[in-house]
């Protein structure tokens, strides 16, 4: 497998390009392909079945394209199927629940963790038992946020919508003394500005993004797939829904990185 490959990174929507923003940070040498599954978005109220369907249609669409390594950039799959598909390929695949396990863990100071993630995401109790088997006395409360995802899609990050959202997912959290909360949704650390001004910076944030782009660079670095080339990297972005509005918003997030947008139509 050469090293100028592609790194394969997929999610819902816009969520995931904050991995995307922590690899051109962390890795800027690497190429990159990124899949927005927008014809599905939000995940939160799809069954585990669509979403398993979901995952396999990316992963195949992943693999044409000769990705050396994946990225689930997305907290949904991460806890609903990538248990289930991650043992049918070789190659470096990795999410972003156990990074936000273990951060919340080294973090909280009372023991007292949230989650704030998509409703499927809750319904796996997939954090709880990822935290719980690293620290059994820590205790943990998660809460479905399924306003959070549409309003990172259009872009509303800020204003009385926004702000509404998060005080009505935010005030349980606060009223239980969570010191710590997990942004369980890639697309959700987009509004920690909006999210610190309501809880007055009162909890540690979570976002995983950032540790997930560091766990992806020691596993390049151990299968020696690091991209140490002086070639131009090549960066790509497929959406399987409506183009232009991933384009207006992900640039609004990310900036000039986004050239162009290529809808997919996956079987």
């Amino acid at each position: 497998m050469p090293k100028t490959d592609p790194i394969g990174i997929f999610d819902s929507g816009v969520g995931g390009l904050t991995v995307v923003k922590s690899l051109l940070d962390k890795m800027p040498q690497e190429s990159f392909i990124y899949f927005g599954d927008t014809a599905h978005v939000p995940y939160g109220e799809k069954t585990r079945e669509q979403l398993l369907t979901y995952a396999q249609d990316i992963m195949k669409f992943m693999m044409k394209k000769n990705c050396k390594a994946i990225v689930v950039a997305c907290g949904t799959h991460s806890s609903v199927t990538l248990p289930l598909i991650s043992n049918n390929y070789t190659l470096p695949l990795l999410g972003v629940l156990e990074v936000g396990a273990r951060q919340a863990i080294a973090s909280t100071r009372n023991g007292k963790i949230g989650v704030a993630a998509t409703q499927a995401t809750v319904d796996s109790r997939a954090f709880t038992k990822s935290i719980v088997s690293l620290n059994k006395n820590v205790e943990v409360m998660e809460v479905a946020c399924p306003r959070l995802v549409p309003l990172v899609e259009a872009g509303k990050l800020t204003g009385p919508e926004a702000e509404a959202a998060i005080k009505s997912y935010f005030d349980p959290l606060l009223d239980w003394q969570a010191d710590t909360v997990i942004l369980g949704c890639t697309h959700y650390p987009f509004l920690v500005p909006s999210i610190k001004k309501y809880t007055e910076d009162s909890l540690v944030l979570i976002d995983t993004a950032g540790e997930t782009v560091d766990e992806l660079k020691a596993l390049l670095e151990s299968h020696e797939l690091l991209n140490d080339s002086d070639s131009e990297p090549v960066r790509q972005f497929f959406v399987s829904g409506e183009e232009l509005s991933f384009y207006n918003v992900g640039k609004l997030l990310i900036g000039d990185v986004i050239k162009h947008v290529d809808k997919v139509k996956l079987s």
